[in-house]
């Protein structure tokens, strides 16, 4: 309560000058500021309140106002202030977060970052914000930013995930001054290993996995911790001849059994693998762990800042215990907060799951969240960058929605996306035009009218023409509707058929109606031998899952959207037949479009829009509607109060026409009884004149 907070400021100001001691202080200053930014102390302070802030603390207020610190604040707030109303229309103010991540040891031209993505998938919005930051810090600093990739475990790497990394980077803008692998160092990695036996702060564990499991979560030495040099050798030798015994084996870094940070419980720093490397055949048989190789590298290659996300934090001792241990040149460590949308998952292995089990037609696909993916739904790269930055290098978690992004990306495409037409083809309705040409004439209008230099369309103005079913509908007998790009007609006539269905119109011309003064603006599109309208499939999307963040006892299966694929046959208006793959155009009154497939590429001939989301709440809301018997069972089932009871009480059949269960099924509470006893009460009906309402459901 921000009155009580007042009375106890006056309270305490009663008989002092300033917060604390003799003189202003930082105490004073800090207070001064909360209330000069809280809106109710100004708003009370204009009124001169005293009732509301008391005489000391409007004494105290006016007496440090007055100081000459604060009035240099205020004047120089003033300026600021000043400047950005005087700054021209055309020029705004960069919407950026913050990127004071603390970086220690900064030097001009010798900040050196790294990317280090792992070739075993396509990248996505998250992967896309790291690779950003980095060579943000890498080009403010005039420095060097290395693309690695960790290239350390072969059941999962390939080559052509390289080649997609790298063709994604270059779309993000994004050139790294150096390419490089870990495989490069696999030799160098090796030696620091054999390095580690020998000072004895590694060791062999033939320890079954699951018991390991155990042991580290328990804080439990294992029973290979204190094998000697030798034996350690020897067996590390077996694992990297992958020999049977070899194949039982891991390398683990002796730091830490029962560390309260578990990351630090000795760590798996090497492991057998005897599939064939991408890059490196079977040249090796043992592969190090990230955890490992990436301080190794790190320092080898002349990074000085290591840029991670949050989700690393834990490791960070781990990370940095390496340098010492190995005498190697220390790497400053930063994190930064991952990007994390609703109903959307970012994990490699989540996404490769709905790949291979066909809910996708692969990491391209337009409800993925890869680069690729949102891309192909008609994410521009310039909005993505615009996103990140302002998001900046905050280090606070956040589940983020999809309108902020989605709301720049039209901010960027509305004023170059070309203006078309589009009409549903089911039950679409012809038109006769009392008063249109009676030989189709074809117009160059501009495809976009408040940007010329997007060139001409071609228009057909014919007698006859198409209109959509929703908008015949609608029409009553002698209303005045406009043609967009044409002007005005009067609706003379509505055929229908015997269900209601729009089968045909008469409209005649009245070009000289005002079309300001018409309710109804619609679409259409002529007849011409010359030119024909297109068919097309517009296309729109739904989430991949239903729910907004899974939790960790989550099954995928459980949350899986039914239906995400929507679509539409429509015809449009023969200019976009011609449009590249990629072209993002706005159909009129529908939204904004971009081209997926030409109709040479399309088997049925047709060409594929896909609908490109522009941030408002409707087209951002979960299209999804889960059936409320379902739904009701899923509670019972997560034992929720409704269902409290047990099974005797389940089996109890409620006379509530919605279904719902008595409260004595499933409350614990006490009954009351009638206050008066049994007393007779009189019907309402009986005692009121007032018509009795039915329930609302």
């Amino acid at each position: 309560d921000l009155g009580q907070a007042f009375d106890e400021l006056d309270r305490h100001l009663q008989m002092r000058s300033y917060v604390v001691g003799y003189a202003a202080s930082a105490a004073d200053a800090a207070l001064w500021g909360a209330l000069r930014a809280s809106a109710i102390f100004q708003r009370n302070l204009k009124l001169a309140s005293q009732q509301v802030l008391g005489a000391a603390l409007l004494r105290w207020y006016a007496h440090i106002s007055a100081q000459p610190f604060v009035q240099r604040l205020t004047a120089s707030l003033a300026g600021a202030q000043t400047a950005a109303k005087a700054k021209p229309a055309g020029e705004k103010t960069a919407d950026q977060g913050s990127f004071d991540l603390g970086l220690e040891g900064v030097e001009d031209g010798k900040v050196v970052t790294r990317f280090p993505p792992e070739p075993s998938g396509y990248l996505h919005i998250g992967h896309a914000k790291a690779a950003m930051l980095n060579d943000y810090f890498a080009r403010t600093y005039n420095g060097k930013l290395v693309v690695r990739f960790d290239d350390t475990n072969p059941d999962k790497e390939k080559a052509e995930f390289e080649e997609a990394i790298m063709e994604d980077l270059r779309l993000l803008g994004i050139t790294g001054d150096v390419v490089t692998h870990t495989s490069d160092y696999f030799q160098t990695i090796y030696e620091y290993a054999l390095l580690m036996i020998n000072k004895g702060l590694a060791y062999v564990d033939d320890t079954a996995q699951e018991t390991m499991r155990e042991e580290r979560a328990e804080g439990i030495a294992s029973r290979c911790r204190d094998l000697s040099v030798e034996e350690n050798l020897r067996r590390f030798d077996e694992m990297r001849r992958a020999t049977e015994l070899g194949m039982t084996c891991c390398l683990r870094a002796k730091m830490s059994v029962d560390n309260p940070n578990k990351a630090m419980r000795d760590p798996v720093i090497y492991r057998c693998n005897p599939t064939p490397h991408h890059r490196t055949g079977s040249t090796w048989k043992i592969y190090p762990t990230y955890d490992f190789c990436c301080p190794i590298v790190d320092s080898l290659e002349g990074v000085t800042h290591a840029l991670r996300s949050m989700e690393y934090r834990d490791r960070n001792p781990q990370y940095e215990w390496f340098f010492p241990a190995l005498g190697l040149r220390p790497v400053a460590i930063k994190d930064f907060s991952r990007m994390n949308f609703v109903y959307t998952l970012l994990s490699k292995r989540k996404l490769q799951w709905f790949v291979d089990a066909g809910h996708v037609s692969g990491w391209d696909d337009p409800r993925f969240p890869t680069v690729r993916g949102i891309r192909r739904r008609g994410m521009t790269i310039d909005a993505l960058r615009q996103y990140v930055l302002m998001q900046g290098a905050s280090q606070k978690n956040m589940l983020l929605e999809w309108d902020k992004i989605w709301s720049l990306n039209k901010r960027v495409i509305d004023p170059v996306a070309p203006r078309h037409t589009a009409l549903l083809k089911k039950e679409l309705v012809p038109a006769t035009v009392v008063g249109a040409p009676a030989q189709p004439e074809i117009r160059d209008l501009p495809k976009h009218k408040k940007n010329p230099e997007l060139g001409t369309k071609q228009t057909v103005f014919s007698a006859l023409l198409f209109v959509d079913q929703s908008d015949a509908a609608s029409f009553a007998a002698g209303e005045e509707i406009t043609l967009m790009d044409w002007g005005n007609a009067f609706v003379r006539d509505i055929e229908r058929s015997a269900d209601g269905v729009v089968t045909g119109l008469t409209l005649q011309l009245h070009l000289e109606g005002d079309v300001k003064a018409t309710k109804k603006k619609i679409t259409w599109l002529g007849q011409s031998p010359a030119v024909h309208p297109v068919e097309a499939l517009l296309v729109d999307y739904d989430y991949l899952i239903t729910k907004k963040k899974l939790e960790a006892g989550d099954s995928i299966e459980d949350v899986l959207t039914p239906v995400t694929e929507f679509t539409d046959a429509a015809i449009v208006d023969a200019n976009v037949g011609v449009l590249p793959r990629g072209a993002i155009i706005q159909l009129e009154r529908r939204g904004f479009y971009i081209v997926d497939q030409l109709a040479v590429d399309n088997e049925l001939g047709l060409v594929k829009l896909i609908q490109i989301p522009d941030g408002k709440a409707a087209s951002m809301a979960s299209k999804h509607k889960e059936d409320p018997s379902v739904a009701r069972a899923k509670k019972g089932a997560a034992g929720s109060p409704w269902d409290k009871g047990g099974a005797a009480k389940k089996g109890k059949q409620s006379a509530d026409p919605l279904g719902l269960d008595k409260p004595e099924n499933v409350c614990d509470m006490y009954t009351t009884q009638n206050m008066y006893g049994a007393v007779p009460l009189p019907e309402p009906k009986d005692v009121c004149a007032m018509y009795e309402s039915k329930k609302f459901y």
